[in-house]
């Protein structure tokens, strides 16, 4: 029996359809029979303890320019949903966490992949440091001075938003940058929140690593080569994707967050790995399915639907 199945997403009209891990599962879900409706995360609403969103029904298919087809735009329950699926970009900031505690009074009633709680539970950079032993030496704070500090122990550091994504605001500062103090001020008007610094690791150089788990099981992995004169590994900013397989260390890292994203529901979840370390746990919308399928001849997407359809 198809499944009811409403996509919370950023506008569709502006998604690149041959890497856009959205449209991946929207694909796969309509080869299943699955009944699709889209919104965006704007038209989500709660109204005297009932949620509901103004949503289209979708239909897509791999043709730029034509990749979807909506319906009408109408108010719906979203208890008369099977599943919803969070799909818009971070930034994490309050109005993804509204959305979080606005899907919460639906889920598990309608399953929301991932489950709202444990995202809203799981910022990314945060995540990782429930795991002793896997991150590279790493200072969270707002105290300019203990940045400071950390670099002069380090020398070598990156710093970045704690609840940024894609690479954006990330700075490499190396012993003697005199940019440190101006970053510092620059990060300092732009937001009250705190930043993250870590050691560099020169092991970016040789990429670094996304893998994807479904339902807490490593299924696929691509590497990400910055490009010359970048310290950035993401793909929008000229990462080269590479074909990959999982390092010894690598399985042992799943193996040791494995069980816990799939007691807290985390079906879909994309990890950063660089060299050794553990760098990023992303859980509020992975990407990188359809790079791995090309490489790999799989189909992430087909893994993921399996594991959604399980549970209801």
């Amino acid at each position: 029996m198809g499944l009811k199945t409403a996509i919370q997403m950023d506008p569709i009209a502006g998604i690149d359809i041959n890497g856009d891990s959205t449209f991946a599962l929207a694909l796969e879900a309509q080869a299943r029979g699955h009944q699709l409706f889209y919104y965006e995360p704007h038209q989500l609403s709660m109204r005297d303890g009932r949620v509901y969103a103004r949503m289209a029904e979708l239909s897509v298919k791999r043709e730029k320019g034509a990749h979807f087809t909506l319906g009408e735009f109408a108010p719906r329950d979203l208890t008369d949903m099977d599943v919803v699926l969070m799909r818009q970009d971070p930034p994490f900031d309050m109005n993804y966490i509204s959305a979080t505690h606005l899907l919460e009074r639906v889920h598990p009633k309608t399953l929301v992949v991932n489950n709202p709680r444990e995202v809203r539970n799981a910022p990314e950079k945060l995540f990782v440091t429930e795991f002793p032993g896997v991150m590279p030496p790493t200072l969270i704070t707002l105290d300019q001075a203990e940045i400071r500090a950390f670099r002069d122990e380090f020398k070598d550091i990156i710093v970045k938003p704690l609840y940024g994504n894609g690479g954006a605001g990330v700075f490499r500062l190396s012993e003697g940058d005199e940019n440190l103090a101006s970053l510092l001020e620059l990060f300092g008007n732009l937001s009250n929140e705190p930043l993250i610094a870590q050691q560099y690791l020169p092991d970016v150089r040789k990429g670094d690593k996304r893998i994807i788990l479904v339902d807490g099981a490593p299924v696929g992995a691509i590497n990400r080569v910055p490009a010359k004169g970048e310290s950035r590994s993401n793909m929008h900013v000229g990462g080269r994707p590479e074909k990959a397989v999982l390092t010894k260390r690598e399985q042992e890292l799943c193996e040791m967050i494995g069980p816990e994203l799939k007691r807290r529901g985390l079906i879909f979840v994309g990890i950063d790995v660089i060299g050794d370390y553990l760098t990023e746990i992303n859980v509020t919308s992975p990407t990188g399915i359809q790079e791995i399928d090309r490489f790999d001849g799989s189909n992430l997407a087909g893994l993921i639907w399996d594991a959604i359809e399980e549970k209801r």
